[in-house]
This record gives C-alpha cells, structure tokens and sequence, in this order.
C-alpha cells in the first residue's frame, strides 16, 4: 500500500472557492490512482490522503475534474502538491479558472521540452492540450495589413482567464466612470466650442491624486523650444528623432535660414558634421484621409522637424516645414519669426506626434505585437514548456485590453477616431503602411539607438533607463535559456518552439522576410535576443509610451488630437484666436483627456515587471534567476529615483517601480 499526502491550493482572489464537486487523479509513470472527491468548501488549502495498492512511481499528471452541481461556481486554483510514500514532492502549477463541467490535466512543474518527453502518454498528452488550445483562441484579420489577433468580437467572449480580475475591473471602470461625470458636470463634454483662453483649458485639469503637477509644468514650459525638444528624447514618443548628416532635397533648409539659431562661430554644415543636428520626420502621415467633427473638416499634416543641440547639450527646433513637398505654399517656419507662426508650426509637430504615437509607436509596436506573441504563446507552447512559464506572466490580461480597443476606441464609431482628425480609413492605412517598414532591429532598444544615431545625446532618459532595463531582461532571459537549451542544436530540435516562432512571423510579421524578424531560430543567441525583445516590449516599451499619456497630453495644444484649420501656407496671419479655433473644440478635448487619463493611471491589481508570485517554475536554478533579477531591477529603480529628487522634472515612465510585467492597460 503506499499513501500519497495531496494538498490543493485554492488561489488568494474574490470568490476562487467553489462549492462545485471537484475530484483528483494521481497519475504516474507506473500507474495511476483511484479518483477521489474533495470537499474544498471555504478553505484556502484543502489536505487529502489517497492510498494506492502500489507505488504509482514519480507523479507526472494530476487530473482534476470538476462537475458543476445546480449552479456554476467557477474555481480558481493555485496549484497542487503531492507527497509521495518516501517524502518525495511534486508540484504542479495551475493558477487559472476551473469552470462547468471540464478536467484539466496538470503536469508537474518542472520546465519541459518536447525532447524531454520521453514517455508516450505525455507526448499525448501535449499535443491534446495544443489542440484544443488551438480550437479556443484563433486567428482572425481585424483590418487588411495589420497584425491578426484574436477571433473575438468583445471581452464578454474571451475565457475568464484572459480577462480582467474583479478588482481590475472594478478600478478600470471606477476611474472611467468618475472621469466622465468629473468632466460632465464641468460641462466640457457639451460644449462644442473652442476655448475662450489658454489659462481656460487648466480648468479641465484633473487634481486627485496629485495628477495635474506634470501638466502644470507642461501649461508653463509648451511655448518654450527646450522642452519641445526635451519631449523627442523624455516624452511620450522617444523613438522618433534621428541623426541627421545630410538634409532631405524636399527639406531645403539654408545657411541663412537657421544662422541666428544656431548662434555665433558655427554654421549648418558645422553642426551637420559635427552631429549636432537632428531630424523628425512624420512622411507617413502624408495622405492620410481625414474627416469630420460635428461636421467639420479635420486636417492632418506630415511635416519635418530640424533640430539643433546646442552648446549646453539641449536640443532646440531651428526649421519646421510642414509637408513633404517644399515650395511657396510650404514655407519653413523659423524660431525668427513672429511668435504665433513658431508656436503654431510647433503645434503642428506636435499633432502629428499625437497621431505616429497614438497608432504606431503605442497601439501597434506595443499592444499589437504583444498580442501576437500571446496568441502564438497560447497555440503553440503547452503549459509545462519551460517558455510559456517564462513568457505567461507577460501577456496577463493583454488580449483583454485589445479586445477593448477594438471595441471602443480604434473603432469606426471609438474615441480616437471620432476625437482626431484620421478617419477609420486613415487609422487602418497608417498602421498597416508602417507595419510594412518595421523591422527586427527597431524593436530592439540598442539597436534601434544605434540605427538612428542617438547614442550620445545628453539627458536622453529613455535611453539610459531603458537600456538599463533591456540588459537586465537579457541577463534573466539568458540564465533561462541556458538552463533548458544546451546548445544551438537543441534550439533547432525543438518543434514547439519553432511552431511558435513561425507563428508569430506569419501572423505578427504578415510573413514578410524584409521585416528581419526571424521564421524559425537556429541558435542559443537568437532566441535569447527574441525573447529579450518580447519582455522588453509587453513592459518597460509600453510603460514608456503609455504611463505619460495624461501627463503630456491634458495640456491640449502640447498634444492636440486633431487641427481644424489647413496648415498655413504663408507667415504673419496667425493669432492667438486662430490658435485657439485650430486645436480641438473643448468636447473633443475632454472626450480625448478622459480617454488618456484612464489609460495612463495606475488601476488596482498591477503586477510590477519582475513579478513571478506564481510559481509556474519549480526547479531551483530558475527561482535564483528570478531573485536575480528582481535585486537588478530594484537597482535600476534606486538609480531612477534619486535621480529624480535632483531635477525639475522627473522622468519615470521607465522606472521598474511604475510599469507592469505585461500590457494590461
């Protein structure tokens, strides 16, 4: 007779106990055991012995079925331990909802390969789990050109562990609801008007929680060109500036034009040479449709943007133009000229950030590709395969959150497209023109750094923290794969992961071998560098873009939504009241303010990069790697914060402290 001691761990989140009938199943390599019914009740750990004829041999599979009685009570269970007749310990992982009449299969917890299989019965048993995975999350093309994602039409589809927990629910909501009856009772939500003055857009300001300090100081500093050159290198969109050695022909800035800029003992061909100059360049926003708000025409442009470091190592705007095709309709704009002309050219600028940020650098570097990721993570890799534990905790609630931007804001009828100029049409083209140039190194931070030749700016923090965090990530992803991949040829020998990375290429990359994205992994090094930009991106990438949405933008003319005016084609005709009926009218401001606010807070129930609470590893080498990890980022964290004692303005979008493990928001 040998006796198992079984103990059944429910998870610590509202309403995980079931009354609900659920039965184990020790199974074996020598055999299995009867199927015993547990009373889980109300208790968190539920203890259970189950005696055996025989010894069973080394536990592998726990069944776990459970059988809805009168109502459905969905479980949440944590995991299952079981002690074999000599003290042995099997752990095994399962952190998920357990609902209706179903059983799960749960494998022990350490970190298997296909290779490392060697019994039929769980060879079986990986490729059933895949299968069925694959019948529940499929593939589907939201928009021609785009990356696919999943086949739902909303959340009430998706299975309750893709969704928001109850808590995150209920934060999410709360703060969506409160922000709009804040803004309705001010009445900014009814109001199809433009501002009567630019101190009247402070009143829009939400104050709880200390949320207006950033833009107090951005109301104070957007006319100044330091800090419209400080927001290419800290704001919201830290991935657009580039080195410029040589001018575009349709950019026909000259010597004189930018003399007085530049300041005395140097000119352009200097400062060309000398890497001083920078340029930003938004040619992908040039014939994007457009449309209507409360009937009246919207207008996007596509301008450039030169710009000078100078001697105290800020970065400065010293020529605007805003088209792509340079001519007497297309004046460049000059910090020389009146103050209304400069301050609009900028304007412009900055509306053009709003939309390369909001769709390309935000929704489809971030949210869209995470989303491919965890699709392919879903289908392709079973739950014991040592890179689903590695990657799981990175996609946690990220195909909730898309599947609510489908459905309420990138949307024919959704909030960005109804508060910005780009129609649903212009939304689609944009992103699915640039999906078509992204390629491999420009979701890698250092080589994206090195690619636009920006390694040397000074007080470029994105930069520095975020490589920082880039070489913590790869450190922990290294450590991770050396332990279950050997050597290259075990990269090679293992279908599930090459599955996986060809379904991300297909589906991701739309199987486009210019992207550089790789369709299948040959060596230790590549998958090291493609899971290191994986973690990086579902992370720190869309904490840096995301976390400062309200900051930068509630103070409408530094990030407006959309124009209402063409772009000028002469000088000397703009004012102040011009400026104010060319940026949004103050209901689609506040739509748009509500919508950045509730993106960029920090709702109940985050998980911090780094952060592992459930155990899906159980090995030892994998939990030291962890810890690693965590004191690594802890480290970064320190940096970050003392820093920001000693400065105006802190920059923490990339400090571990504020962003999540995964997209959620």
């Amino acid at each position: 007779m040998a006796t198992y001691k079984v103990q059944i761990v429910t998870g610590d989140v509202p309403l995980a106990n079931t009354v609900n009938s659920v039965a184990i199943t020790l199974v074996g390599t020598q055999g299995e055991s009867s199927q015993e019914w547990l009373n889980l009740g109300i208790h968190k750990i539920t203890n259970k012995k189950i005696k055996c004829d025989h010894d069973l041999g080394p536990i592998v599979l726990v069944h776990v079925q459970k059988q809805r009685l009168y109502l459905e009570d969905a479980w949440f269970c944590d995991f299952i331990q079981v002690t074999g007749p000599a003290g042995e310990i099997y752990r095994f992982p399962c952190y998920q909802w357990i609902e209706g009449n179903t059983t799960l299969h749960l494998r022990e917890g350490k970190g298997k390969k296909y290779s490392d299989d060697t019994i039929e019965f769980l060879k079986e048993h990986r490729r059933q789990e895949l299968q069925k995975k694959q019948q529940n999350y499929q593939w589907k093309e939201y928009a021609p050109g785009w990356p696919r994602c999943l086949n739902v039409g909303s959340v009430a589809e998706l299975d309750s562990n893709a969704r928001f927990s109850s808590i995150r629910l209920t934060s999410f909501t709360g703060i969506q609801k409160f922000e709009k009856i804040r803004l309705s009772l001010k009445g900014f939500l009814t109001q199809a008007r433009s501002w009567k003055s630019l101190e009247e857009i402070r009143t829009m300001f939400s104050r709880v929680n200390g949320r207006e300090i950033v833009p107090e100081y951005v109301a104070a500093h957007w006319k100044e060109d330091t800090f419209f050159g400080y927001q290419f290198l800290n704001g919201v969109n830290p991935v657009m500036i580039q080195k410029c050695t040589q001018l575009p022909a349709y950019f026909p800035v000259t010597e004189e034009m930018v003399a007085g800029a530049l300041g005395a003992g140097t000119s352009l061909k200097r400062e060309l040479q000398e890497g001083h100059i920078f340029l930003v360049n938004y040619k992908d926003l040039e014939d994007i449709p457009t449309h209507t708000i409360h009937g009246r025409q919207q207008y996007i442009a596509a301008p450039l943007c030169l710009v000078h470091q100078n001697q105290a190592g800020e970065l400065q705007p010293i020529a605007i133009q805003l088209s792509q095709t340079p001519g007497p309709k297309s004046p460049i704009f000059l910090p020389s000229d009146s103050e209304w002309d400069w301050i609009l050219a900028k304007t412009w600028v900055r509306n053009s950030e709003f939309y390369i940020h909001q769709i390309i650098t935000h929704l489809l570097k971030t949210h869209l590709f995470a989303e491919v990721f965890s699709i392919a993570t879903i289908r392709q890799l079973p739950m014991c395969h040592p890179l689903f534990k590695l990657l799981h905790p990175h996609y946690r609630f990220t195909l909730h959150i898309n599947t609510l931007a489908r459905s309420i804001l990138i949307n024919p009828e959704g909030v960005i497209t109804k508060g910005s100029a780009s129609s649903h049409e212009g939304i689609v083209l944009l992103l699915s023109k640039t999906l078509e140039q992204v390629t491999y190194d420009s979701l890698c931070l250092p080589d994206n750094i090195q690619a636009r030749g920006v390694s040397s700016i000074p007080n470029y923090l994105y930069r520095d923290d975020g490589l920082k965090i880039w070489e913590a990530i790869k450190s922990f992803v290294s450590g991770i794969v050396a332990f279950y991949y050997p050597s290259d040829d075990v990269v090679q020998g293992d279908p599930e992961l090459q599955a996986w990375m060809n379904e991300i290429f297909v589906n991701g990359f739309l199987s486009r071998a210019s992207s550089g994205i790789p369709s299948s992994l040959r060596t230790v090094a590549e998958l090291c560098r493609f899971l290191t930009m994986v973690i990086f991106t579902c992370s720190a990438q869309h904490a840096s873009v995301n976390n400062g949405q309200y900051d930068i933008g509630a103070w409408v003319p530094n990030y407006p939504s959309s124009m209402r005016h063409p772009p000028p084609e002469d000088k000397g005709r703009t004012s102040q009241q011009h400026f104010l009926d060319c940026i949004p009218e103050v209901d689609t401001s506040a739509t748009i303010q509500s919508a950045l606010l509730l993106l960029s807070s920090r709702v109940k129930d985050m998980r911090l990069l780094g952060d592992y609470r459930e155990e899906h590893f159980t090995e030892q080498e994998p939990k030291r790697l962890i810890r690693a990890f965590q004191r690594d980022l802890r480290e970064i964290a320190d940096d970050i914060e003392l820093r920001n004692q000693m400065v105006e303005l802190p920059y923490n979008y990339m400090n571990p402290q504020e962003m999540e493990n995964s997209i959620s928001i």
